[in-house]
């Protein structure tokens, strides 16, 4: 079946293009107005989709001003942007969209001593912090979108985070804020005695509205902490639990923040800093009923705890299902709990910490429940914990199918004492719809994060509007807020009106008109907002559809449906997706933009260095849906804007694990590969990749030929035109003496003698040399056979029936050709398995091929071979580090005479395999070694060779890589990826070692195991 026309991107328009021309000509900004542009940014981490007129990136406030004026003349709406992750639909929009991440982060002012900062908003919280935490200070509104949200979104949203109860809201914590107007005047907000000029204006219509209205203020308005709907038209009267201001007085600032972008630019913010706590202590209590979990937050808050987060039985064990959150949460377990509440203390004395986590050890056993707490007082502990809570969102929408946790009534508010109540009714609403909820956040200031299993393709809107209503007239029953933390947007903003009473609704329509008469920014937002189930704004409307599509891998695990009660999934295959489970696999991706990170870990290279949306695992995954759902236009899945999206991702995988959604891009590249070679056909520089293995035996046999590019500045000037690979760039250098050539005299075994050798109980192991280690750099298995050899083992070299290195096929994936790669991995399985079948462990040296069978492999179509395989495939260094722990592994070594520093292959890290290197290092006496805080080192394969990413693939390695390596004096770098090595070769002039060659170096003379 066809996509519905009416999901298609709409053509452009007289006005919109008048109004890319005039922007490129008047601002120094990016204009992207084509349709892949502006669909990556026709949705955001809601249900939503609204395309956009267009997308401007200011590099400076004159282009905002400029962007804003070209704007207001051809009365084209505007709508400001940070990181687009807001969960109601507030950053979509049929406007202009200004996006201020990518140049608008700076920080314009800091005083230690008043502790104040003025930043720009598309500065990231995280990035605000970190520049902070030298001064002892931070900005404590900690979401747990911190790595990714900007401080101009969370003004706009009026964000609140774990900690709300201890430091207050955003709005709490914003001493001014500096406004664009839609005529271009500038409103500066601040306390209001000091305001002039417009800002005055505005604060005495807005006090005498606050006047006029008082009484309805003191009728309607929520007496919660968490109340952020509307607009704060209270700061003249305030209502919430916590004061505006510390003193009482008025600042007209706190009426813009939660305003959602609906009353002009946010240029800059002046923020209240706090003092950063030398010490926190972590108690998390253990529940049997999530009832009394509920009950139970009433009585700890009044320890005054700095938080209160809950993590509900089905986010547990969603949350054991991620490999790398497993071991932290089950650290934070006593039995099979229905609920956790992570209660945290915080200040500068930690033996009054520990008395704090005392007393509420001795609260519980008050309150029936002793032995239910596991005291976690450790820092390293703590963080752990707290990445796997602030996960909490995405692990929820890591729920395969077309049913999905739906945000709309997901932070209602209510007073702690009827939190147990309203979570039990609403459970039951859930219930009589068919659904349920999953259940997290905010335990100490009512606001539990909760989200129903709706399909919104099916009859999902139809439940969401029943849910709402019953959900409303609970927060009526319980005197709560209805949007308590995300903010309006399209979801709950047709709610305001319910909440405030027809007067108050109309007062906010009069502030809107009065600071933005033109309705130029953000209009439908707050004031007359479309209905919340308005299928023309969803993502995934009823007429949703995909292409027809045959695809090389198989998806099928993402190709089912599931049950929104149980949440059981259906069998593999089962979920009626035309493109077999491929779109469904892309579909994974929530938008909430956790991609968009720059602190530890992998993910997303490209987007580290670009900081385009383009260029990012989350503007990739939106570009392929909505060239699945036929968005682009025919065949766009091959298409150039799809090749564009694609161009920079170098496959680290990253994204496999990093992302907790598990949105697989470099698999899913692949797949593009194939599908446009399938169409266009292969270039030379594709037959170049893919078939290296192939003529790398006769390059062997004229390696002065094959190099003679590398000594030839010419002749590689001439080669990079026919091939694109850079002329800038030694590639690597071809040996005539491979390693196949001198392994006769390494005491290898035959065959039969390994496995004779294996049957008679001696240790056996099978080693795989790939291509690379083979033909550039035999010393690498040679050093393997070593140190196997010296630890007692019998060897034996796989090899295929023609005698040649049998190649897994990676470059043939690479270069999109499953056809050749599955003819190379049938040939090497067919080697392999009869010596698994014997129990032989298969080990190799380079990650990206070793990996290839334990990854791709699994998903190529190759039956149960593969399977075994991949369950006895181990890298040289988890092989060393696994016979150790078992007591075989024991050869002898003399200590090391200089520190280690690793860097990890990223396959390595995305597998949860990058432990291995540095614990086989620590064999060797008195090796100090730690891991370099890495991403991708840029190299990734032939991509840094390519002339055309030459350049980003030096930035990606000058992020954190390089600076490192050459700050590491008189240390030994150890790298296991033969990138990985160039790259440090190339950009620091180091030669990195394998880590079989570090333990070779270490073994001491006459070793015999």
């Amino acid at each position: 079946m066809k996509p519905d026309d009416a999901t298609k991107l709409q053509p452009a328009t007289d006005t919109s293009v008048a109004l890319a021309k005039r922007l490129r000509s008047n601002t120094r900004g990016e204009v992207l107005f084509d349709a892949a542009s502006r669909g990556r940014y026709a949705t955001d981490a809601s249900i939503y989709q609204v395309m956009p007129v267009g997308v401007f990136v200011p590099t400076d406030d004159a282009d905002v001003r400029a962007a804003i004026q070209i704007a207001r003349e051809l009365k084209v709406p505007v709508l400001p942007r940070g990181a687009g992750t807001s969960q109601c639909g507030q950053t979509v929009g049929a406007c202009l969209v200004i996006d201020g991440s990518k140049h608008l982060r700076n920080v314009l002012a800091l005083d230690v001593e008043r502790r104040s900062v003025r930043v720009q908003p598309g500065l990231v919280l995280d990035h605000l912090n970190a520049q902070l935490k030298g001064h002892g200070l931070w900005f404590p509104v900690d979401v747990s979108t911190s790595a990714q949200a900007t401080l101009g979104g969370m003004a706009g949203n009026n964000s609140c985070g774990s900690r709300s109860i201890a430091y207050g809201n955003m709005v709490h914590n914003v001493i001014g804020a500096h406004l664009r107007l839609a005529d271009d005047a500038a409103l500066h907000a601040g306390p209001v005695g000091t305001c002039s000029g417009r800002a005055a204006e505005a604060a005495q219509f807005v006090r005498a509205l606050a006047y006029a209205h008082r009484a309805d203020i003191e009728a309607h308005w929520p007496r919660v902490m968490r109340r952020v709907g509307g607009y704060n038209l209270d700061i003249f009267h305030p209502r919430s639990e916590r004061p505006y201001t510390a003193n009482g007085n008025v600042n007209l600032a706190h009426l813009l923040i939660g305003a959602e972008g609906t009353l002009g630019f946010i240029e800059a913010l002046d923020l209240r800093l706090q003092p950063l706590p030398r010490a926190k202590v972590l108690g998390i209590v253990n529940f049997a009923s999530f009832h009394r979990a509920m009950d139970s937050a009433q009585h700890i808050v009044k320890l005054s705890p700095s938080a209160v987060e809950l993590v509900d039985r089905t986010m547990i064990e969603l949350a054991r299902a991620n490999p790398a959150f497993k071991p932290v949460i089950e650290s934070a377990l006593i039995g099979e709990p229905e609920a956790i509440l992570l209660v945290e203390f915080s200040g500068d004395d930690r033996n009054t910490l520990r008395r704090a986590l005392q007393q509420l050890v001795e609260l519980m056993g008050d309150l029936g429940l002793a032995g239910s707490v596991v005291p976690m007082p450790d820092d390293a502990p703590q963080k752990a914990l707290w990445e796997v809570r602030k996960a909490g969102l995405n692990i929820m929408m890591s729920l395969k199918g077309d049913g999905k946790p739906v945000s709309f009534i997901e932070d209602c508010a209510v007073p702690l004492q009827h939190l147990a109540e309203y979570t039990a009714a609403l459970t039951d609403v859930f219930a009589r719809h068919g659904t349920r909820g999953t259940w997290y956040a905010h335990a100490s200031v009512g606001t539990l994060h909760v989200r129903p299993i709706l399909d919104m393709r099916r009859d999902g809107a139809q439940k969401m509007r029943a849910i709402a209503d019953e959900a409303a007239e609970l927060v009526r029953k319980f005197k709560g807020a209805y949007s308590g933390e995300h903010g309006d947007g399209l979801c709950r903003g047709e709610w305001i009106r319910w909440q405030f009473g027809p007067r108050l609704d109309d007062a906010f329509r009069a502030i809107k008109q009065h600071i933005d008469p033109e309705n130029l920014f953000c209009p439908r937002r707050i004031v007359d907002p479309p209905k919340m189930d308005d299928a023309a704004l969803f993502r995934f409307p009823p007429a949703y559809r995909t292409i027809e599509l045959k695809p090389v891998f198989d998806w099928s695990a993402w190709n089912v449906q599931n049950d929104p009660v149980t949440e059981s999934i259906g069998a593999p295959g089962t979920g009626g997706d035309s493109t077999a489970g491929f779109a469904k696999a892309v579909e994974m991706c929530n938008n909430n933009g956790h991609c968009r990170k720059f602190d530890a870990g992998t993910m997303c290279p490209s987007y580290r260095v670009t900081r385009d949306e383009q260029h990012l695992t989350r503007g990739r995954a939106n570009t392929l849906r909505l060239a699945l759902s036929g968005q682009l236009g025919a065949d766009a899945l091959t298409s150039q804007a799809v090749l564009d999206a694609l161009d920079l991702c170098v496959g680290c995988k990253g994204c496999k694990r990093d992302c907790p959604t598990g949105v697989d891009m470099a698999r899913m590249k692949f797949e593009v590969q194939a599908q446009r070679r399938r169409r266009h056909g292969a270039t030379l520089k594709d037959r170049l990749i893919g078939g290296l293995p192939d003529y790398a035996p006769w390059a062997s046999r004229m390696p002065w030929l094959f190099n003679l590019r590398n000594r030839s500045p010419a002749l590689a000037r001439v080669l990079q035109r026919w091939t694109g690979l850079s002329a800038q760039r030694r590639l690597p250098t071809w040996r005539r003496d491979t390693f196949m050539r001198h392994a006769g005299g390494l005491g290898l075994l035959s065959r039969q003698a390994l496995l004779a050798a294996h049957a008679a109980g001696s240790k056996a192991v099978v080693l795989w040399t790939d291509t690379f280690s083979e033909h550039f750099e035999p010393e690498i298995p040679t050093a393997a056979v070593q140190v196997l050899q010296a630890a007692g083992y019998a060897v034996h070299l796989a090899r295929s029936p023609n005698g040649r290195v049998p190649c897994c096929g990676r470059t043939h994936l690479a270069a999109g050709d499953m056809h050749a790669a599955q003819i190379k991995a049938r040939v090497l399985l067919s080697v392999l398995q009869p010596l698994v079948e014997q129990g032989l462990p298969i080990v190799g040296l380079e990650p990206s091929c070793l990996l290839t069978l334990r990854d791709e492999y699994l998903v190529m179509g190759l039956g149960e071979a593969a399977q075994r395989v991949a369950e006895q495939a181990l890298l040289f260094e988890e092989f060393v580090v696994r016979e150790a722990q078992a007591g075989r592994f024991t050869p002898r070594w003399h200590a090391a005479g200089q520190p280690m520093r690793v860097h990890g292959h990223c396959h390595q890290k995305a597998l949860g395999l990058i432990d291995a290197t540095p614990a086989a290092l620590r064999l060797i006496p008195g090796a100090q070694v730690s891991l370099i805080e890495s991403s991708c080192c840029g190299m990734a394969g032939s991509f840094g060779y390519e002339a055309a990413h030459q350049e980003v693939s030096m930035r990606m390695a000058e992020l954190t890589l390089l600076p490192a390596l050459r700050a590491a004096k008189d240390c030994t770098i150890v790298a296991s990826g033969t990138s990985c090595r160039h790259q440090i070769a190339d950009g620091a002039s180091i030669a990195a070692l394998h880590v079989a060659q570090v333990l070779a170096a270490h073994l001491t003379e006459g070793n015999t195991g």
